[in-house]
Parts: structure tokens; C-alpha cells; sequence
């Protein structure tokens, strides 16, 4: 019998009373210290945390989200980690939050539909989160608006999300005119494009400004090549054009991609840059260690996420807060992946 009395005290979780009779205070002054009180001197905040981790004392968020009305969990709706920029976004969503005293709960979408990301959205609802950050890596399949349930602020990331919700994304129309404006610059008569999946939101907005960049300088645009972001899929699209004299000039939508162009021209005996220039986009940290180094396009993911989370603070202070669209300026790194071309004989 005491064997089994030891094992339910044991099991017993610790209380407010635990940590007040090991602290040497009230319950009181615990109870301020557990909900984030600032009516708590500074070295008696710390003597009650470290009885709350002796005692192993666990607030009770629940019940704590209940008095104050926040459950301090931000809900993150995503398709895929398999990208550069979801990733260093996320990992800057992560970092605003936990400076706000927030916690994630991550809610991986397989499908980029309207009814998976209505259905992740009404799970994360139902798990108690007090605002909800999606970030897209496509645009929705059915080419809808996002239609959401009303009643919590909510922030979207690189996608069309329509009226009535607030945006945050790279300027990818920014950074596509950077680049193809830089290879007209350095003197190439037109310019390829070889383009991210159809589907994709960004990718599209990429391939039609390069298209109106060329326009407006006066050249008509060569065939746009879909590609699938992997570098085998920039590789297949290369051993293409590699064989092609009159291609000086290739616009990649993001890195992969170029890397794997790069690699077909390098096999074809075609010199970079010399007979073709080759600009990505992205600027990945090993984009400065491709041969040559790469002439890039660098999204600011982690200024991405971080306003995108600064966004969704503001919201939940002020619900009555009017949905903005917010883009994050693109910067052309020039390496040596692009010259001026050759001189025709």
C-alpha cells in the first residue's frame, strides 16, 4: 500500500501550493509569475521559476487562455519543407514567435486545393491558436480565392489569397526584372526563360515579368521552358538550349534549376559565360560555390517571416486592422556566371 500511495504521488502533478511552500511565497505571487504578471520583482520571479523546474510545476496554459482570452499558439499552415524558402521562412516564423512569447503548431498541407487548406484551417481552429499563418509554395490547383471562416486573424505568404486577407511575399516581379534587365544590360540580344511548374504562384509571376520586361524593351520573348525546380529538370531543359548558338542568355527560376542548366552547357563545351550567361533565383547559400559562381536573385525569406508574424501580432491586438499586401524588395548578387557575349562573327 505505501509502495502504491509513493507511485501516485509521483504521479501527481505539482501544484501552485508545491511551488509556493518550496519558493517561500503566496500563491499568489506564483500565480502572477505563471500568467506572465509584470507586478513581480525581479529576483522573486526568478526564486519562483526555479521552484517551479525543482518542483516540476507546469502552468496550465488552458486554463490560462481561458482567463485572458490568448492560448499564445500561432497555427502554420504549409505544403512542403522541401524548398529553400519555406524553410528559412518557417525558421523565421519561429524565431518572431518565440520572441513573443508564442509557441507553433505546424500543419503540413499535401494538396494545394481550397478544401485541404479550408480543412487544415478548421483543425487548427479546433486546436485552440490565436491567429494562423499560411504559407504557400503553389497557388491554389482550381485557381479560386481563398474563401476562410471568419473569426481569427490570419496572414498568407506568397500566394494570391484575394481580397480581405493580408499578404507577405518576395517582389517576384521585382526580382525578375532584375535579372533579365542585367543580361539586356550586358549587352545579350533576348533572353530564355526557363520557368518553375505552371501551378506555381511565384513561378508565374517570375515568368510573366520577364516576358514584360522583354516587351518593353522591344524584343520578342523566345519559348518559355516549364521546368520542376530540381536541377534535373533545369539539366534536361539545358542539354535543349545548350544546343542552340543562339542562346547567349538564360534566366532560371530559381537555383536548382540553373545549376542543373549550367551543368548541361559545361557537357555541351559551351563556356559560361562566355557563349551563355546564366542567372538564378533564390541566392542559396551555395549559389557563391557553383562554377562559376552564380549571378542570383536574393529573396529575403527570413524579412518574409518575420513581418509575416509582426503582421499577425498586429491583427491580434487590433482585429478592426485593415488586410494589407506587403512585398519584400529582391536584390540582384552579380557573379561570375554572366558577361556580355561574344562578339558575332
Amino acid at each position: 500500500m505505501t509502495l502504491m500511495g509513493t507511485d501516485r504521488s509521483r504521479r501527481r502533478a505539482a501544484s501552485m501550493a508545491d511551488v509556493a511552500r518550496h519558493a517561500g511565497v503566496s500563491s499568489q505571487t506564483v500565480s502572477r509569475v505563471a500568467n506572465g504578471l509584470n507586478n513581480v520583482d525581479q529576483s522573486t520571479r526568478e526564486k519562483v521559476l526555479a521552484s517551479m523546474r525543482a518542483v516540476g510545476y507546469r502552468p496550465n496554459g488552458a486554463a490560462r487562455a481561458l482567463k485572458y482570452g490568448r492560448f499564445h499558439t500561432i497555427g502554420v499552415i504549409m505544403f512542403t519543407l522541401e524548398t529553400l524558402g519555406n524553410v528559412r521562412t518557417l525558421d523565421a516564423i519561429a524565431t518572431e514567435a518565440g520572441a513573443a512569447d508564442y509557441t507553433l503548431t505546424l500543419m503540413p498541407v499535401p494538396d494545394p486545393t481550397m478544401g485541404a487548406v479550408s480543412g487544415a484551417y478548421r483543425r487548427l481552429t479546433e486546436q485552440a491558436v490565436d491567429g494562423i499563418i499560411i504559407v504557400f509554395e503553389a497557388s491554389l490547383l482550381d485557381r479560386v480565392e481563398i474563401t476562410l471562416p471568419p473569426g481569427l486573424p490570419v496572414v498568407v505568404i506568397d500566394s494570391n489569397a484575394g481580397s480581405g486577407l493580408a499578404v507577405v511575399d518576395t517582389d517576384q516581379a521585382l526580382g525578375a526584372r532584375q535579372a533579365t534587365e542585367h543580361l539586356l544590360g550586358l549587352g545579350h540580344r533576348n533572353v530564355w526563360h526557363i520557368a518553375g511548374p505552371t501551378s506555381s504562384f511565384s513561378a508565374s509571376h517570375r515568368a510573366e515579368s520577364w516576358r514584360a520586361t522583354l516587351e518593353r524593351a522591344g524584343i520578342e520573348p523566345p519559348e518559355m521552358h516549364h521546368g520542376d525546380w530540381t536541377t534535373e529538370g533545369g539539366y534536361r531543359i539545358g542539354l535543349e538550349l545548350g544546343r542552340r548558338p543562339e542562346v547567349t542568355a538564360v534566366f532560371a527560376a530559381n537555383d536548382q534549376m540553373a545549376l542543373g542548366a549550367m551543368k548541361a552547357f559545361h557537357e555541351l563545351g559551351r563556356d559560361i559565360p562566355g557563349d551563355v550567361s546564366v542567372v538564378g533565383f533564390d541566392d542559396m547559400d551555395e549559389a557563391r560555390a557553383f562554377w562559376p559562381p552564380l549571378t542570383s536573385v536574393r529573396q529575403n525569406f527570413r524579412e518574409v517571416g518575420r513581418i509575416a508574424m509582426e503582421n499577425l501580432l498586429a491583427q491580434m491586438a487590433d482585429p478592426d486592422r485593415a488586410p494589407d499586401i506587403t512585398l519584400i524588395p529582391t536584390e540582384l548578387i552579380v557573379r561570375e556566371s554572366s558577361g556580355p557575349p561574344r562578339p558575332r562573327a
